[in-house]
């Protein structure tokens, strides 16, 4: 018989007085079990939001990218396209050379990401199921063509296949310069393309990219054989964690090969950040709510002093004394983090399922807010709980322990 754990039960259940004590017991329970359900919540909306970000960008971006180490271009030689394409699991690889770049159209202007990429480009990113107007191809009929972001062709006015009035793309002309010529018929490098399609992929592409044939970006931006990166996709049937792994042996050092996550790390990195300090946020907040759990174990310690030196008169150690009140206050806090871990976790699945709260703007990709519940984040706050009840139960535990026998019989 675990004799602690008997007597705590006990002191927990007993409806013989209803004064102070129980009243600071049943709002401990209560503070616990709404930070509880508080944090399992935010947690889970977190969860939610990441993996929208992934969804979002999922949706553009390649399996795989391969980068420079060092600058922002590297040099394409036959050994390098060879080592990528014999590669285990590289199904496609496409061709990227990618800068800032001044797009006009009439008397209007702006700064666009011009992305050149190979004819295969199609293949590798589905372009053609995102284009809304227009068509897919970078060229056909003898000509070029550019596709453009909604955002950008709305931005300025841009009309599709208009050969009297076709897009000027401008790229500062440095090429083995220091400082940028102040004469303006030679400060800029410029060519003229037609707009061939409109897509609708996500809001930052939309608003900002300009796909171009590779030709076109290497005559404007002078590249000749540098790129800026190479985008890999896996063949079904391989992991792209592995297809990673091998191409990175592959290409040694002076390569970085990025998956989707690691394309947007910041972006994931500040979402985990936030996410950290708003757990510790909460925890406190869980702790301040626990400091009732403090004053209901000390109140309970005065009000015992007469059980206790009983106890202890009879053989009781000072440990089972304090094992008693320890149990006490790990009851009071299980009690409370198991309602409200229930509480956040119904809750959870009611947004899930029926999406109770939306995200309150028309314009947004999702109806609701996002939420996704993890194990990890359960395990976290059932940790925090424990140090929480320890912290906030062991000095009326020693007090209760150190009681004199002789001043309370």
């Amino acid at each position: 018989m675990n004799v602690p754990l008997l007597i705590a039960r006990r002191y927990f259940l007993s409806k013989k007085k209803r004064n102070i004590i129980s009243i600071i017991s049943n709002i401990s329970m209560i503070g616990v079990a709404v930070g509880t359900m508080a944090l399992i919540i935010v947690l889970s909306v977190f969860n939610g939001l990441e993996d929208l970000v992934r969804s979002l960008y999922g949706k553009s971006d390649p399996d795989l990218v391969v980068t420079a180490v060092q600058g922002k271009s590297f040099m394409l030689e036959a050994p390098l396209m060879t080592r990528l394409t014999t590669t285990p699991g590289v199904s496609l690889v496409t061709q990227v050379i990618e800068d800032n770049a001044l797009l006009q159209y009439h008397d209007r202007q702006m700064v666009v990401k011009m992305k050149g990429v190979s004819a295969n480009y199609h293949y590798q990113s589905n372009i053609d199921s995102a284009i809304v107007d227009g068509d897919h191809r970078l060229h056909h009929d003898g000509a070029d063509y550019a596709l453009l972001g909604a955002g950008v062709q709305h931005e300025l006015s841009i009309t599709l296949n208009n050969r009297f009035s076709p897009m000027r793309l401008l790229y500062p002309n440095n090429t083995g310069k220091k400082t940028l010529s102040m004469n303006p018929e030679t400060a800029f490098n410029e060519q003229s393309i037609l707009a061939g399609g409109i897509f609708l992929i996500e809001q930052h592409i939309d608003d900002s990219y300009v796909f171009v044939p590779l030709e076109f970006a290497q005559n404007l931006l002078k590249y000749g054989n540098r790129r800026t990166a190479l985008e890999v996709k896996v063949a079904p049937g391989f992991s792209v964690e592995d297809v990673k792994v091998a191409l990175k042996k592959q290409l040694g050092s002076p390569f970085k090969v990025l998956d989707s996550d690691e394309q947007h790390v910041s972006l994931l990195k500040a979402i985990k950040v936030e996410k950290m300090f708003v757990f510790i946020t909460f925890a406190f907040i869980l702790l301040i709510a626990s400091l009732n759990i403090f004053f209901s174990l000390s109140m309970l310690v005065i009000d015992k002093r007469k059980d206790i030196a009983v106890l202890m008169a009879m053989g009781a150690s000072t440990r089972t004394v304090r094992n008693i009140f320890l149990l006490e206050g790990a009851i009071v806090a299980l009690v409370g983090a198991i309602t409200g871990l229930v509480l956040g976790v119904s809750i959870c699945w009611a947004q899930q399922t029926f999406g109770l709260v939306s995200m309150g703007m028309a314009t947004s990709v999702v109806d609701s807010y996002p939420v996704k519940m993890q194990s990890s984040d359960i395990f976290l706050t059932a940790i925090a709980i424990i140090i929480i009840t320890i912290a906030v139960s062991i000095r009326p535990a020693l007090n209760a322990s150190h009681l004199d026998v002789r001043e309370n019989l």
